[in-house]
């Protein structure tokens, strides 16, 4: 065998690895071996713990090759194989896909809370409401006969419902808090040509990530560069100068420019100090409450500031340096403000959002429709259930038997 003999569960245990085929020793390692259930996936893992080495790697991956029924595992196997067997909810699975991929602090937080279960309990809680619900619809059906107990079990059902509609009414209106927070913030860079957008994002990012000229019309497309400002994801976008386009190609930018500004979190609609004009575009005029008035190129102001300028305006000189640090600490805020974690654990795709829609629906259907009418106010709850389940992953008729003969006494 590779490794034998086998260590105790849990405890790790120094072995030698040899070639199952030709007993060679091909490494001096530590082995583990985790029997079901209680490992990540639920199954019988080993583990093989060996020099990082690229030849000894090969070698014992090789060696495993040959023995039988052993094989690659495929890409998200091992995630896969967990949720499988009921170790994972789906949630917790695409939160372990997060936090391998997050790049800030923020994330990692968020996508570490989603993987340790914040929101499968979250949804469980709401799951074993639901089936309580519906077992008592299902009871009110099946014992109709039975005087009033069809009435009261439909009457306990109400106020479950109630509450459960509540609480997914209030988890939905986070503002796409954790949705944001797992994409990143987007900023954009939007005003006139040559007020120097890109020279700023330059600045932001430390780095030449946009080409600078004194020519008006330089950038066509739009230029995108991640930040980690504070732990918080920020994504500031570089723009077209919006004005009237001389040519088909700065058109097409100038239009790329509105869509994009208009999909922002935050817009930093950028001045020249030397003229400043404070005044947003028709087609960006409802983007008010979502702007950050900021004013470049300070190193060639001289003279007093217009008093028609935003009192909350920011100065900066993207040559010099000047108020750069004190704009990014003014984003910082307003991302935090926005989409730092909070108490609860937020939604964090749109997967999530659109079954938690789905389930809130036929929670409104249910307490909208006639009460005389059990079999549609049942299938109300039913949808609703079918939706949760999605979300999770566990969707099992048979979990609304088993409360219906597990918490009624009725004698039948």
């Amino acid at each position: 065998m590779l490794a034998s003999p086998r260590p105790e569960p849990r405890l790790a245990a120094l072995r030698r690895l040899r070639n199952p085929s030709s007993g060679e020793v091909i490494d001096q390692a530590l082995v583990l071996w985790f029997p079901a259930p209680g490992s990540f996936t639920g199954e019988d893992v080993a583990e093989l713990h060996v020099h990082g080495g690229r030849a000894v790697v090969q070698a014992v991956l090789s060696a495993i090759g040959d023995v039988p029924e052993c094989r690659p595992a495929e890409a998200g196997e091992f995630a896969r194989r967990a949720f499988e067997n009921g170790k994972l909810d789906l949630t917790m699975a695409e939160g372990l896909a997060d936090l391998i991929d997050a790049e800030t602090e923020a994330q990692r937080k968020q996508a570490l809370r989603q993987a340790e279960g914040a929101l499968a309990d979250l949804y469980d809680g709401w799951r074993d409401s639901l089936l309580e619900a519906l077992a008592l619809v299902e009871a009110a059906i099946d014992f109709s006969d039975e005087g009033d107990v069809g009435t009261t079990t439909f009457e306990r059902a109400v106020p479950i419902v109630r509450d459960l509609e509540t609480s997914i009414a209030h988890h939905l209106a986070d503002g796409h808090r954790g949705e944001i927070l797992r994409e990143g913030f987007q900023v954009v860079l939007a005003g006139p040509p040559n007020v120097g957008k890109s020279s700023l994002l330059n600045a932001l990012a430390r780095r030449d990530a946009a080409i600078v000229s004194e020519e008006a019309g330089t950038t066509r497309d739009v230029i995108e560069v991640r930040l980690d400002l504070e732990g918080l994801p920020v994504i500031i976008s570089d723009t077209a100068g919006i004005r009237e386009a001389t040519d088909v190609v700065e058109r097409e930018g100038i239009r790329r420019t509105v869509a994009r500004t208009r999909d922002a979190d935050l817009v930093l609609w950028l001045m020249d100090a030397t003229a400043p004009e404070p005044h947003l575009p028709p087609d960006l005029a409802d983007m008010a409450d979502r702007t950050l008035w900021v004013t470049n190129k300070a190193d060639l102001r001289t003279g007093g500031w217009p008093k028609t300028l935003p009192d909350d305006m920011l100065v900066v000189s993207a040559l010099t340096g000047q108020g750069i640090d004190k704009l990014t600490r003014r984003i910082a805020a307003i991302a935090r403000e926005r989409i730092a974690p909070g108490e609860h654990p937020g939604l964090t795709l749109e997967r999530h959002r659109l079954n938690l829609t789905e389930c809130h629906q036929a929670l409104v259907a249910f307490r909208e429709g006639s009460p005389w009418q059990l079999e549609l106010r049942a299938e109300d709850l039913r949808i609703a259930a079918n939706a949760l389940g999605r979300l999770t992953g566990r969707i099992d008729p048979e979990h609304v038997l088993d409360q219906i003969f597990g918490r009624f006494c009725i004698g039948k």
